[in-house]
């Protein structure tokens, strides 16, 4: 078998691992088992959502023109319909952004330490990557590598706030950032996590109506994993310039929702209580990972999203601390994989994170 070159030295993205996984592993019960390295929602899915689910009929293909979403997503965030395109998670639809403007000779900008299916998406249009040598979203750093840059940039990647180290720039820099790129250059905002960015400080608060009025060439995306509770049916949206909508929309494959994805989608935006109630419980509950941080003189960033990441140190290192965790069923996400001594930890429910802190304190006790 031949194989495209580019895959040779492209490494898998590493998510978290499964609770089934863990539980065969280590022969600990399902139920015993607390994954807090996915950002998924811990209060689970909204009942509204759950009720549309089970009234939805999977055997028929949805309706591919995601009329009723677009229509509540428009009226959501006051544009229309047709500056909306729906994806299998906003990853895909960033992944169809990129292979729209990106190839060889124009290649992506991002900051060094972000998402890391960026780079994959690179790779498949076979652009080559820029990035910042802050971990951060340095702006000016970004600026100063897309001027020196520019013709060989299609696409600009901010991921805000950031994943996976939850820092997030003010709104009015970002605006002020976005004036400084061309119109022929495309402008990713991956805003996956923007609604507890919001909630924390509304200073952060990139609204897609203002970003629509005043760039042609920024493409604004979102999410239902996170907030909304629907990480395991894959939704997520792009809402940009109609022009550019067009011409992502030629690379979406048909159906790229299921059914029962599609119906609850439009469930949730229906159930903003649910919606509040776990934003709310993050950031009532996220100050008990600082302290324990502060405790142990481990340093933290402070974060405006669902998780929080914590630096270890060298005698108990990332790698050594989700293993421990691991055999007492507790997952973490560990992030050496992006070269840091750092563990990324989801904020649960309160009986969760009374767990999971039990675990860390005996770790560095």
């Amino acid at each position: 078998m031949i194989f495209n070159e580019f895959l040779e030295n492209l490494e898998s993205y590493e998510p978290g691992k499964p609770i089934e996984l863990v539980a065969r592993e280590y022969g600990i019960k399902p139920e015993n088992i607390i994954k807090v390295a996915s950002n998924e929602n811990p209060f689970g899915s909204s009942p509204k959502a759950l009720q549309a689910m089970r009234g939805c009929q999977p055997a028929l293909y949805p309706d591919d023109s995601y009329f009723a979403l677009k229509h509540a997503l428009a009226v959501r965030f006051g544009c229309e319909s047709a500056n909306i395109i729906i994806g299998s998670g906003s990853d895909q639809v960033m992944e169809m952004a990129i292979k729209a403007v990106c190839n060889e000779n124009r290649g992506i900008l991002r900051a060094k330490t972000t998402f890391a299916m960026y780079d994959i998406y690179a790779k498949f249009a076979h652009a080559p990557v820029y990035k910042t040598q802050s971990e951060f979203h340095d702006l000016a750093q970004m600026a100063e590598i897309y001027t020196k840059n520019a013709a060989n940039i299609g696409a600009v990647i901010l991921c805000l706030p950031n994943n996976p180290l939850g820092e997030c720039p003010d709104a009015s820099e970002v605006y002020e950032f976005l004036e400084l790129i061309s119109q022929d250059t495309l402008v990713i905002l991956d805003c996956a996590y923007m609604e507890f960015a919001n909630f924390k400080d509304s200073k952060k608060h990139i609204k897609p109506a203002h970003v629509l009025s005043k760039f042609t060439n920024v493409l604004y995306s979102g999410t239902f994993s996170k907030a909304y509770g629907l990480g395991g049916m894959r939704v997520g949206y792009g809402l940009a310039n109609t022009k550019l909508i067009e011409q992502i929309s030629k690379l979406r494959p048909p159906f790229n929702i299921t059914t029962p994805s599609l119906a609850a989608a439009i469930a949730a935006l229906d159930d903003e209580d649910f919606v509040q109630k776990g934003i709310k419980n993050n950031f009532d509950e996220m100050p008990r990972y600082e302290a324990f941080a502060s405790e142990f003189g481990l340093k933290f960033i402070p974060s405006y999203t669902n998780f929080i990441a914590i630096f270890t140190n060298e005698e108990k290192n990332s790698s050594i601390l989700a293993d421990n965790l691991l055999k007492k069923g507790i997952i973490l996400r560990n992030l050496k994989s992006y070269g840091l001594n750092a563990v990324r930890i989801t904020i649960g429910t309160k009986k969760q994170n009374d767990k999971v802190l039990e675990a860390l304190r005996a770790e560095f006790a």
